[in-house]
Parts: structure tokens; sequence; C-alpha cells
């Protein structure tokens, strides 16, 4: 069975004026456009607007379908709850993202739970744990460029880094330069960078004055000073711009991929980019945000691992690309190119249609077409789907 979907964009302030529109083939609205959801996330529900075959029931949205139809789900994941476990967005983002990171699912549950007896609500913007999954993701690029940051530098790169700091001779610079000057105590330096005293404070307006200066293209981290002075034009006196320095800077090419595992600090700059993640809103936040920022939390949660960022490496195989992390679903790209292409799938599935329409047909022959921007849940009993049409498709595959 198919359910053919449908959804607006969420206009939170970071995102782009055109990029989804463009994507989806519209005429932009004039408000920034930041995400658009496929899932069953009652943050932005899915609108369904009609069935393959045609059902006897008529249901909004895909939530209130598979509650009241769990079975859509196939048989291992309906035995065990009525949503479907992964959310597939559009992203595109016009300014940076908050620094963050996603607990594993046992610090979720644990989490969920312990707030819950706390007796705060889940509307509290004090709030870390909305449910007790996990989160992690991955981001593929659909823009010529997606910029992200991703987790903490070795420490011959943070060395340099203060290296740099510390030829400036700048007072407000030498507590920062003090805590790194064993460049792997990244930890203590974030505690010292989150309490936001008033000698933080004057750290990094002195870091951003440096970024900002012209002997800055000369530095030997040139390229670092121009990550702080880009986000520090959103974010003025963040101490989040201090950890973005010390955190990876990756420029994403069209079709590259990146994950967000449990314990990752990782924020998202700027571009166009498809987002896969499992259907959680659990988000501790770490800076380069005016919403909550639980210290403590981002503490027991991160991991301080200090090394080069790890792409994710997709398997490509004739008209279509895998991308595959460890994690209970995966992602497809399938470009049929007029041809037909096979997919199998494990579970139940979201497909999405990518600059022109497709349609979908499964081994009995129903067939869907999806308009350019818009989407269809496949059913977790349908196991292969051919593909064809003008136009590219992801495929969001939830797997056990």
């Amino acid at each position: 069975m198919y359910i053919q979907l449908t959804n607006a964009p969420r206009n939170y302030a970071w995102g782009s004026l055109e990029a989804i529109a463009e994507f989806r083939g519209t005429t932009p609205s004039g408000d920034p456009e930041a995400e658009l959801w496929f899932g069953t996330h009652p943050g932005s529900p899915t609108q369904a607007t009609a069935t393959v075959p045609p059902a006897q029931d008529a249901y909004e949205t895909l939530a209130e379908w598979i509650d009241s139809t769990p079975s859509l789900l196939g048989d291992a994941l309906s035995a065990e709850r009525r949503d479907l476990p992964i959310l597939l967005k559009v992203l595109a983002a016009a300014s940076p993202l908050s620094l963050q990171v996603h607990p594993t699912p046992e610090q979720a549950k644990a989490g969920f739970a312990r707030e819950q007896e706390q007796g705060i609500a889940l509307s509290d913007p004090a709030r870390n744990y909305k449910d007790p999954y996990p989160k992690p993701e991955i981001i593929v690029a659909v823009s010529e460029r997606f910029d992200a940051l991703c987790g903490f530098r070795p420490a011959a790169e943070v060395a340099q880094i203060v290296d740099a700091l510390s030829a400036a001779n700048e007072p407000a610079l030498a507590p920062l330069v003090d805590l790194l000057s064993d460049p792997t105590n990244i930890a203590v330096a974030l505690d010292w960078l989150l309490a936001g005293s008033t000698e933080v404070g004057a750290c990094v307006a002195a870091v951003t004055q440096l970024a900002s200066a012209p002997t800055a293209a000369d530095s030997p981290i040139a390229d670092t000073f121009a990550t702080a002075r880009e986000i520090s034009t959103h974010y003025a006196g963040d101490p989040g711009i201090i950890v973005a320095m010390l955190m990876n800077r990756v420029c994403l090419k069209r079709g590259e991929g990146l994950y967000a595992p449990a314990g990752l600090l990782h924020a998202y700059l700027s571009g166009l980019g498809i987002e896969l993640m499992t259907a959680s809103d659990n988000v501790v936040r770490g800076g380069l945000t005016p919403k909550h920022i639980d210290t403590a939390e981002l503490r027991s949660l991160l991991s301080f691992e200090q090394a080069p960022a790890d792409l994710l490496v997709p398997v490509e195989t004739g008209p279509m690309t895998l991308y595959s992390p460890p994690a209970p679903f995966s992602l497809a790209l399938v470009s049929p190119s007029g041809t037909s292409t096979e997919v199998a799938l494990e579970g139940p599935s979201i497909i999405l249609a990518d600059s022109d329409e497709i349609t979908v047909t499964d081994p009995s022959g129903s067939t869907a077409t999806i308009s350019r921007g818009d989407a269809a849940f496949v059913s977790g009993d349908v196991d292969t789907v051919s593909i064809t049409g003008p136009g590219r498709a992801w495929v969001a595959v939830a797997h056990e």
C-alpha cells in the first residue's frame, strides 16, 4: 500500500528563502523555509492526500493512518509501536544551526524517565528529553556545497590554534591559551567556555576581533578564523564561536554524506541537504542558539574524542547510491534516467521525489506517481519497488 504525502516547510529563522521552494518547484513564500518533514512526528504532521489502492478509510495525516492501522509498519515494528520510527527531512540552512548532541538509547530512556518523574512538562523549554528514543542522523548534500561542524579536531590542530592565539599576545586570550596548553584538554576548556563568565566574554570578543582583522587572512589558521568570523556575524559574543574553532569543519560536495551518532557534537552551517534520523526530538544544545543550554547534561552526553571528520561513504550500484550508517535506517538516492530501477525495502519506507516526478510500482502492480517535492509512504509488507521517471528518488527505509 502507498500513502501519498505532502507537507508545508517549517519557517525557522535560520532557514533559506529560496532553497526548499526551488527543491519543490514552487514560488518562495517570502519567509525562511528551514525544514520539510515526512513522517509521523507531531512537530510537523505530514498530510496524507491519497492511498494506492484507494482505501475505504480516510485519515488526514500519516500519523493517524499508522496509529489506526499499525500493521502498515510490518509485523516486526507493529508489535512495538504505533508510529513510524524514522523522520525524513529536506533541510535548508542559510545560517548556522545550534551546536548540539544526541543521546544513546540508554541515555534517552533514562533521561526521559527522569524528567517525567520530575514533572517537567514536555512543552517546557528547559526539557531535554521529549521522548525515550535516541536520535542518530545522517545528512546528504543536495546543493553543490553543504557546510557543517562535526566532532573535535585532532590535538595537533588544536595546538596550532593555540599557538596562533598565543602569538597575538592578547591578555584576554590568556585563560583559554592556558587551558589548552595541553591540546587534549577539550573537556575542561568547554566547561570554562560554557560557564559564560566575564573572562569568557572578553576572550570571545578578542577572538572575534582577531578573526576580523586584515592579518587573519595570512594566519596559519586562516580557515579557522574564517569560521569564527562567519559564525560571529550571526551569534556575536556567543562562546560557541570558540567551540566551533575547536571542531572539524566539513564541506560536503553534492552527494557526500555525514553521519552524526550519539555523543558527537555537531552543527549544520549552510546548504541544502536530505536529512534522515530516528523520529526523536532529543536535542541537547551547546551554543549558537537562544534556546535552553544545559551544560551539565551536554557534558554527560558528549564524546571528547579528537579525530578528523569521518564522512559517510556510500555504495554506488548503477543508478542507485546507498547510504548505510550503523543505525536503524538507510537512505538511497535512485536516478533512473528514464529506465526502471528495482529497490529492495527492508521495512516501511518513505520515497521522496526530487527534481521531477517519479513513478513507483510494487510487485502486485500497484503504481503511485509522486510529484516533485512530495513523497509517498510504502507499507512494511512491500519488499521491493520499481522506480521510473525523469526525476530522482530519495528512499528512506526503517530497519528493525
